[in-house]
């Protein structure tokens, strides 16, 4: 069903199931691979070094997963033929290969998972061939599916964040390359809309030139001698020469220009490549606003996330100059005659990145790409990046290293993906990240120090006196023949301000009718620091001052504050006599 109550549409008349695994011709075993695109790459396991039981079984659970519910794309099915042919040229080394699996022995499987390197090549391997062969019936149980299903520890990303300085550096090539494109095509824009408003006199260079832009915005390419392929003069005239530069560029990106773009993009939100390379067109909303600023609903796909996760949709707002929102306008605006021309050939492409390629009809290997439309080609694929990076002088492709870094360090929040993907692949194993993190953690590591140092208040809190406690000059004491710093003569060797401050006696009881005086004796602690140097302060007083904003945090402020408001003369004279020392015994 297609939706509630609406049955689903059935398939044109002769339609069939693809066949996904198909015995051919002298005993080859062929597994065909259907993309989600629907074009086929072939696999002959025939081609193995193994027995052929062996070929068949393997080629089974292959052409299980060759679906586009399992394996939408051919990168996929190319990496995993990789691996399992690294792994029948393993058997076929040893003294007496195994002719199908159910003669695989745990031995052999461990010897094989000890063989893979350390390299992440190894767990790709070993995760995508044992995850095959537990397809199988006759290893889903036993010693041998044991050890399939161990695990392999994963190696540490090699893949680290740019330095600010080198993002800076790439992606300031990316603009400034952009901005010139854009430039370019804007001015060539300009002059065709004069042109098709007839501010040109007829027979004038500009008016050839005008009529020239006007047939490469419907057709991508101006008008050529059929024998020789030549520009006809007409136009070579007017727009100086018939190079790509002097002619189809006025109104098309070039593939190096159309990565710089994708580099923006990547730069801004932090987008793959994959995402970047099958980008659509974003729409403005119809309603704008007072502002007239435009928003774009940006459709996003990632198939990885899995069936019925593979879209979302993201709202970006142009602000103006600098906004995320002002370089989706921009990328609009560069790309606009290549998508009008590529929706005439045909209707229904849709996508954001189209630009002009000077040598169309090359060969194409990579199927899981949407193939040219005519003259233009779309996205950024991988081998655009890498020649770009080249072109500039940088090492590598900058779309992996450049959205870890957007992501590790300029993100807290993931995009599109989960929160455990964000902190497990980008975040943690950055090595710069690890750096910035020494030293919140050093920071976090000393306030936490300084925390456990801090002094706190020892004595008891009592909502009254209890009876048989002996007062003192700042707090009761239950038990004075017990302190724990006894004099020679079998009392209390403390003082009156270190039973409740310096030394902090458990033996010291608080009650509300403390609360003036150990307020009056708070504020005159925080008079003398501003008046002592700081050393001599913290020696004297910084732990009785500590342990009295401890009583207050406990006491709360409403209360501190209503004990305040009740100092009498003899709190103050008391406490006067406390800092002084006149009450030290």
């Amino acid at each position: 069903m297609s939706g509630p109550g609406h049955r689903a549409s059935l398939p044109a008349g002769g339609h069939a199931r693809p066949e996904y695994l198909a015995d051919g011709e002298r005993g080859t075993v062929v597994v065909r691979h259907h993309n989600r695109e629907g074009r086929v790459r072939e696999y002959d396991f025939s081609e193995l070094p193994a027995a052929g039981p062996m070929q068949h079984s393997l080629a089974a659970l292959f052409a299980a997963r060759c679906t586009p519910g399992r394996w939408a794309v051919h990168a996929t099915s190319m990496a995993a033929w990789h691996f399992v042919r690294q792994f029948t040229e393993f058997l076929a080394r040893q003294p007496r290969p195994p002719r199908d699996l159910d003669e695989l022995t745990p031995a052999l499987v461990r010897q094989w998972r000890a063989s893979l390197p350390a390299a992440p090549t190894g767990h790709r391997t070993w995760r995508t061939v044992s995850g095959l062969l537990r397809d199988d019936a006759r290893l889903q149980a036993g010693p041998v599916a044991d050890e399939l299903a161990r695990r392999r520890k994963i190696p540490p990303a090699k893949v680290q964040s740019y330095t600010e300085a080198e993002f800076d550096q790439f992606t300031g090539v990316a603009r400034r390359q952009f901005r010139a494109a854009l430039r370019r095509i804007s001015d060539n824009a300009l002059h065709l809309q004069r042109w098709r408003e007839g501010e040109f006199v007829e027979g004038t260079r500009d008016s050839a030139l005008g009529e020239g832009l006007d047939v490469l915005a419907r057709t991508g390419d101006l008008p050529r001698y059929h024998r020789t392929g030549r520009v006809k003069n007409k136009y070579i005239s007017a727009f100086g020469g018939q190079s790509g530069a002097a002619t189809w560029q006025r109104l098309f990106l070039t593939g190096e220009e159309a990565t710089a773009l994708g580099v923006l993009l990547l730069a801004e939100f932090g987008w793959n490549l994959s995402v970047i390379d099958t980008l659509e067109a974003p729409r403005a909303e119809p309603d704008q606003g007072d502002d007239g600023r435009p928003t774009y609903r940006v459709p996003l796909g990632k198939p990885r996330r899995g069936p019925g996760r593979h879209h979302e949709t993201r709202n970006v707002t142009d602000d103006g100059a600098g906004s995320p929102g002002r370089l989706i306008t921009h990328a609009l605006q560069a790309t606009r005659f290549a998508r009008a021309v590529v929706e005439e050939l045909a209707p229904g492409t849709d996508r954001l990145i189209a630009w002009r390629t000077a040598r169309p009809g090359q060969l194409r290997t990579d199927l899981d790409r949407r193939p040219p439309v005519g003259l233009f080609c779309l996205g950024v694929s991988s081998v655009n990046a890498a020649n770009w990076a080249q072109a500039k002088g940088l090492s590598g492709s900058p779309f992996r290293r450049g959205r870890r870094t957007v992501i590790a360090l300029d993100r807290r929040e993931p995009a599109q993906h989960s929160r455990d993907t964000h902190d497990r692949r980008y975040v943690l194993p950055d090595e710069q990240v690890q750096a910035r993190a020494a030293e919140v953690i050093a920071s976090g590591a000393e306030d936490a120090a300084g925390h456990a140092g801090k002094a706190v208040l020892a004595a008891q809190l009592r909502d009254q006196p209890a009876p048989g406690d002996a007062e003192t000059a700042t707090a009761d004491c239950s038990g004075p023949g017990d302190s724990p710093w006894p004099s020679p003569d079998g009392g209390c060797g403390a003082s009156f301000l270190a039973c409740l401050a310096y030394l902090a006696c458990p033996n010291a009881r608080v009650h509300p009718g403390h609360h003036p005086r150990l307020a009056h004796l708070h504020e005159a602690l925080g008079s003398l620091r501003s008046v002592l140097p700081p050393a001599a302060w913290a020696a004297d007083w910084r732990d009785a001052c500590e342990r009295l904003e401890d009583l207050r945090d406990q006491v709360g402020d409403g209360p501190w504050a209503h004990g305040l408001a009740r100092v009498t003369s003899a709190d103050r004279e008391i406490v006067t006599h406390l800092l002084t020392g006149n009450l030290d015994r």
